[in-house]
């Protein structure tokens, strides 16, 4: 299986420069799996100027797309069977494997079912869960069955966790395999502290600390409880200053709500790990994550965490050692965890250490081994159908 080059095609419906973890995850998986195979990255024209790569191990088709309401710099992908048969009628992948579920993916699914190629599909994002939020509620079973359905016309769909796979088990999904997330521990560093920052945030003196938050500022991630969970700690240390890095579109009312807390805005790259890692308490209380990114960024960054025990806090976090973890949905134990620390440096000083120390074992290379294993084995199953075709490779890579 290693001296195989296979031709993978990639479905997505956001991909860098979009920020949001889903495109930071599979970009990562696309850059470890073209050093060894092709790549066929399909995906939504993001903008006009948008113009395809067309390199010798990564290929890109770009499709129609149209914006997400209240996400409009992300797109979901029009249906594209027919253009995506054609496609793989003119050079047929060894596998298709479905990021996003989005109307795109679920044509992409039907048009390698129809051609007999195997097919995979992630779960990223608890979709279903979202709709509630945006007074969506009375459509979460409709989703949540679309979701399960879609998934299930696969031949094997990937999640993050063993917690996850057991939940989705329970809702009927099959055919579920664990292939873990990582995350970059050079760029999310301990070492990426900045004096500087921290002083322009006024954390200046003795016993002040930086409570930060690093995420969308939208309704799903529960923010209202940061604001609650701050306060409390300021009554145990009024020297504690409260962060919030990232934007959406709930950021300009929460900042007009809360003008004395510091609203850092989007961050990427050296700018956001220094941001991190100049951080000393995060606070996660999202209740709608598959994983959550940002809790392994933080841990490794050298932050003492606190979130709700699921996802990545529970797959990752060991209680009063390497973070905190409050039982899910339970407020009153989440506040209780993070006020703990509040006013305790020492404490926070051997979880931070520890946080570092256990994201060193999720080197990127290991989880792109685990997909790239995944996926070729799905490729060479006996039982899947090959369809052959006679016809030359394509060349155009705009389908919309």
């Amino acid at each position: 299986m290693a001296n195989r080059v296979l031709r993978i095609a990639v479905v997505t419906e956001t991909y860098p420069p979009e920020i949001n973890g889903v495109a930071m995850t599979i970009s990562r998986m696309v850059e470890g799996l073209r050093q060894r195979h092709v790549v066929e990255l399909i995906r939504p024209r993001q903008n006009p100027q948008d113009s395809a790569k067309h390199e010798l191990t990564l290929q890109e088709v770009l499709v129609r797309g149209f914006p997400i309401p209240r996400y409009q710099d992300l797109k979901l992908g029009l249906p594209a069977k027919r253009q995506l048969t054609r496609l793989w009628n003119l050079q047929r992948p060894d596998v298709v494997h479905i990021v996003t579920e989005g109307p795109l993916g679920s044509s992409a699914i039907a048009a390698a079912r129809k051609l007999g190629i195997p097919v995979s599909s992630d779960f990223h994002t608890n979709f279903h869960s979202y709709s509630r939020h945006y007074g969506l509620g009375w459509l979460q079973k409709t989703v949540a069955s679309y979701l399960r359905n879609l998934h299930n016309r696969t031949d094997t769909t990937l999640v993050p966790t063993r917690e996850l796979r057991d939940t989705l088990a329970q809702d009927g999904y099959q055919n579920l395999q664990v292939v873990a997330r990582g995350v970059d521990t050079a760029l999310f560093h301990p070492g990426k502290r900045s004096e500087k920052l921290r002083l322009q945030w006024g954390v200046v003196a003795d016993g002040e600390l930086a409570v930060i938050y690093v995420g969308r500022i939208s309704a799903e991630k529960n923010l209202p409880l940061v604001v609650r969970t701050f306060k409390a700690m300021q009554a145990v240390n009024p020297k504690l200053k409260l962060v919030l890095v990232g934007d959406g579109p709930v950021r300009a009312e929460l900042q007009r709500q809360n003008p004395e807390y510091i609203f850092a805005g989007m961050r990427t790259g050296e700018d956001l790990a220094a941001h991190y890692a100049s951080g000393d308490i995060f606070l996660f209380p999202s209740m709608t994550e598959t994983y959550g990114n940002v809790t392994v960024e933080a841990m490794a960054s050298g932050l003492a965490v606190v979130a709700y025990r699921y996802a990545a806090a529970s797959e990752h976090i060991v209680q009063d050692r390497n973070g905190l973890h409050a039982e899910y949905g339970n407020e009153e134990e989440f506040i209780q965890h993070a006020c703990s620390l509040a006013n305790d440096a020492a404490r926070i000083g051997k979880i931070r250490g520890l946080a570092h120390q256990t994201m060193l074992s999720l080197d990127w290379q290991n989880i792109v081994d685990e997909f790239e294993q995944a996926l070729a084995q799905l490729a060479v199953k006996p039982e899947v159908r090959h369809v052959t075709s006679n016809l030359q490779p394509a060349t155009d890579t705009n389908l919309g």
